[in-house]
């Protein structure tokens, strides 16, 4: 496929998933994402000061929601301006020579795996509130969510051919990943809330905590090193339920204002000439 073409996918259905209570799994999927040591030790060594997700968390919320509800429900040209925003920025995330692991952000095959985890957050969030994607349509949905990948540099081959080959390919990277000590260290303060204040730490740390590593597959656990009881996933079960309890009783649009907020915010910042991320 072309880059125009790339741009102008059709990605109705797939931004269906894109429900308000997506938040409650964003730093799971992130986990998820950093899992891969080059991308781990991309992000949490990153010298992109205004990107950084431990010091500007509430900058990088809204980029990376901006980035979903471009991709998602944007348009061509909405696709192609926040990409050249976000090269910009990935052009400068390289390892060096005192890095474990060699990392580009611009590597399509990096972009393929973060593209994968984004992909695979969004069905678990769909299904848990309309219920299991089946026959045409689990592969119409599958196949507009390369738009998570193609709208950055992943070229619209490189995503599996269909639902099964995804599957694949997810579970021989799974099997592949790797957190070291110091991603670990990194990734269990996020998730504890440690880069905001005490008070709020204190208040909503615990319930980020759980909530995040309830959402995590077992296999992240184990490379996160982290504990899970019965009681934990009876918990959090409850927990999940009453989400999807509230998005099966609220309108789509309600449900999705947040992201067509977002989507407003970066048209807006395009006429203004303010920055997108």
């Amino acid at each position: 496929m072309s880059r125009a073409e790339m741009d102008a996918i059709d990605s109705s259905f797939f931004a269906q998933s894109l429900l308000s209570m997506g938040q409650t799994m964003s730093t799971a999927n992130v986990i998820m994402q950093l899992a891969n040591p080059a991308v781990g030790y991309g992000v949490a060594r990153s010298t992109v000061e205004s990107g950084r997700l431990d010091r500007h968390p509430v900058k990088r919320a809204r980029t990376t929601a901006s980035y979903l509800a471009v991709a998602a429900m944007g348009t061509a040209d909405d696709r192609r301006r926040f990409r050249q925003a976000v090269n910009r920025q990935h052009a400068q995330v390289r390892s060096d020579d005192e890095s474990p692991v060699e990392y580009n952000a611009m590597d399509p095959r990096l972009q393929l795996w973060v593209a994968a985890c984004l992909y695979y957050g969004w069905e678990d969030i769909y299904e848990r509130v309309h219920g299991p994607l089946t026959g045409p349509d689990r592969e119409t949905f599958y196949q507009q969510g390369k738009v998570c990948g193609t709208t950055l540099q992943m070229p619209a081959e490189m995503w599996p051919a269909d639902r099964e080959k995804f599957q694949l390919y997810w579970d021989e990277q799974v099997s592949k990943i790797q957190i070291s000590d110091e991603v670990r260290e990194f990734l269990l303060d996020i998730a504890n809330f440690g880069y905001a204040h005490r008070e709020i730490q204190k208040r909503y740390g615990p319930v980020k905590y759980r909530r995040t590593i309830g959402y995590l597959p077992q296999a992240f656990r184990d490379a996160l090193r982290v504990e899970w009881s019965d009681a934990d996933q009876e918990w959090f079960d409850d927990y999940v339920h009453g989400y999807v309890d509230r998005e099966r009783r609220r309108p789509l649009w309600l449900s999705q204002m947040g992201f067509r907020a977002l989507l407003w915010d970066v048209r807006l910042r395009c006429r203004l000439g303010r920055p997108l991320v």
